[in-house]
């Protein structure tokens, strides 16, 4: 077998070849990373965007795998179900972990953290919009509190 007839060959460890995901193969997965670029942006404007990269199955008989991973092509956690996501909340809630995920773990910080006490948040449903919510005790009262919509961090 030459590689030129048969392509290069590849140890059975290899893994398999990562992409760029092309806008419009995964639409409320882009829809939601471009929500979470917004919060990336206004937090962390030395990053540049988040991308949606995929990585082809080790088993021929299942569906490539998304990650929301950094501008380099870092990545850290699990990766976005191949399924589609029910709704844009439900695909706006996925990309949020997975992106918090990636930039936490890669870059070594907390992300995103609440401008008054400087903690990480965590996304959470309040009234059916997903938002940042912070532990840090507020003066005056009130253990915790919300900062902001996700995707609306720059307006706080």
């Amino acid at each position: 077998m030459s590689v030129a007839e048969d392509g290069p060959m590849h140890a059975p460890f290899d893994p398999p070849e990562v992409r760029q995901v092309a806008r419009g193969e995964y639409p409320l997965w882009d829809e939601a990373l471009a929500v979470l670029n917004q919060d990336l942006a206004a937090t962390l404007p030395e990053q540049a965007p988040l991308q949606l990269l995929a990585q082809p199955s080790y088993e021929d008989d299942e569906p490539e795998r998304v990650y929301v991973a950094l501008a380099n092509g870092e990545w850290h956690g699990n990766y976005l179900y191949p399924e589609t996501p029910e709704d844009s909340a439900d695909a706006l809630a996925t990309v949020a972990d997975a992106a918090q995920e990636t930039v936490s773990e890669c870059l070594w910080q907390a992300w995103p953290l609440c401008a008054e006490h400087n903690l990480g948040m965590h996304t959470r449903d309040v009234e059916g919009l997903l938002s940042w919510w912070c532990s840090g005790n507020r003066p005056g009262g009130g253990p915790d509190h919300i900062r902001a919509a996700v995707g609306a961090l720059d307006g706080v």
